[in-house]
């Protein structure tokens, strides 16, 4: 090959607790648990598969500062992997696991190079005597929003000059915090072949020749990480064209699919709607799945099939017999809509709902209204603190539940 080929991934996020998922049986929990640790195998299988030169991994390595033993154990066993397989590996660290931590460290083998908290150059030779310098920096604490892009600069003579950056490209759609900003106007002035990115866990690529690439995470985590996960093969010949192979890792797909309810709907016929869509997506897909199913005009439903839904007893229909054994598909959550209510009036009134929330979460008022549970003298004994993805969830329902009762009330009007 007249060229160089690697790996590039990021937001590995080893070890992630799962908050809010903890209720889920025991068996299925202990999936989640492994899901990002398998995804990451499934990096490395790619890379000794593809004989590749080396690999990049761009940031959140770990979801935690302090990072376990155990994490950092099965890291170091498929970095020994790759250097079984003559690969080597270019690390840094992100804003979830930057290098002001607690930790007790264990070594990698000598194949693994680890950026410092300084932007700096690591020089790589291939196999084929094609010399590559990759640039990079990790994190030295949690919050670095300074443009760090400005102290990239080429070094030397290269075959190919690869930049790896942990950071927010501004004027994109994101969640993510805006470390180290960047503009892609920026990252073109710096004339590198190649920009591996990390941070933002949707994969993107912003743009080509050269490619400018976010490969998303891993794994998904949650319900706010759907679809495929996954890295990319690069390619990169020395006339310049480059390509990307999207390789699938993630064990676990989150997902959501829509069902339509009927006036005359029985609960059998909803049932039987419910079980086709997960058989499907069992039967068309290589990996286990968490849904949420959407009841759209769920307000046409009977009282009693509305009432089954509300108390949790549909949901338990369907996720009765289901087994961990192999590929499974978990309904999680149902959620309702009304679909009746005039589109102008929902919006007005979701936007106040929303806005409201908002100020209770600033004002802590989930806190203040808890607080009498948490210190009772008998029955704080058997509360657990509930985690931010919980309180989340909890504020979800309630505003579903706000909805529903307006959209009774509406149809009753109506009758």
């Amino acid at each position: 090959m007249d060229g160089i080929r690697f790996i590039h991934t990021a937001d590995l996020h080893l070890d992630s607790p799962f908050l809010g998922l903890k209720h889920f049986p025991k068996e299925l929990f202990k999936h989640i648990q492994e899901s990002t640790f398998t995804a990451f195998e499934r990096v490395i299988d790619s890379a000794i598969k593809g004989e590749v030169d080396f690999i990049v991994v761009v940031g959140d390595l770990f979801d935690g500062e302090d990072r376990s033993v155990k994490a950092q154990a099965r890291l170091r066993r498929q970095m020994e992997r790759l250097h079984e397989a003559g690969i080597s590996a270019f690390i840094l660290h992100g804003n979830h696991d930057h290098l002001q931590g607690n930790w007790i460290k264990l070594d990698m083998p000598d194949n693994v190079h680890i950026y410092g908290k300084e932007i700096e150059m690591i020089p790589f030779t291939s196999k084929r005597g094609d010399k590559v310098h990759l640039y990079g920096f990790s994190y030295g604490e949690r919050h670095v929003v300074e443009r760090k892009i400005l102290d990239y600069q080429k070094i030397g003579n290269a075959d190919f000059h690869i930049g790896l950056l942990h950071g927010h490209c501004e004027g994109g759609k994101s969640i993510h915090q805006p470390y180290a900003p960047f503009t892609i106007q920026e990252l073109l002035q710096k004339e590198m072949d190649y920009w591996a990115l990390g941070h933002i866990h949707m994969r993107q690529v912003l743009h080509e020749q050269p490619f400018i690439v976010y490969p998303g995470n891993i794994q998904g985590r949650h319900r706010n990480e759907q679809g495929d996960k996954g890295c990319y093969q690069v390619e990169i010949l020395k006339n310049g064209i480059t390509s990307l192979t999207y390789i699938p890792t993630a064990t676990i797909k989150w997902e959501c699919v829509d069902i339509y309810c009927r006036e005359n709907n029985t609960l059998s016929e909803l049932y039987s709607k419910c079980k086709e869509e997960i058989d499907t997506m069992k039967d068309t897909n290589q990996q286990s799945i968490m849904v949420a199913l959407t009841l759209h005009y769920s307000n046409q439903l009977s009282n009693e099939i509305q009432q089954v839904i509300g108390n949790g007893e549909f949901l338990e229909m369907l996720q009765d017999g289901i087994t961990f054994q192999e590929m499974f598909v978990w309904p999680y959550a149902i959620h309702r809509t009304l679909n009746s209510i005039s589109t102008g009036l929902m919006n007005s009134f979701m936007n106040n709902l929303n806005a409201t929330v908002k100020d209770m979460k600033e004002e802590g008022v989930f806190e203040q209204t808890v607080s009498s549970l948490f210190s009772h003298i008998y029955g704080s004994r058997y509360l657990i603190e509930p985690d931010e993805e919980e309180k989340k969830e909890l504020y979800n329902a309630a505003k579903e539940l706000i909805v529903l009762r307006i959209g009774e009330g509406e149809g009753r009007s109506r009758g």
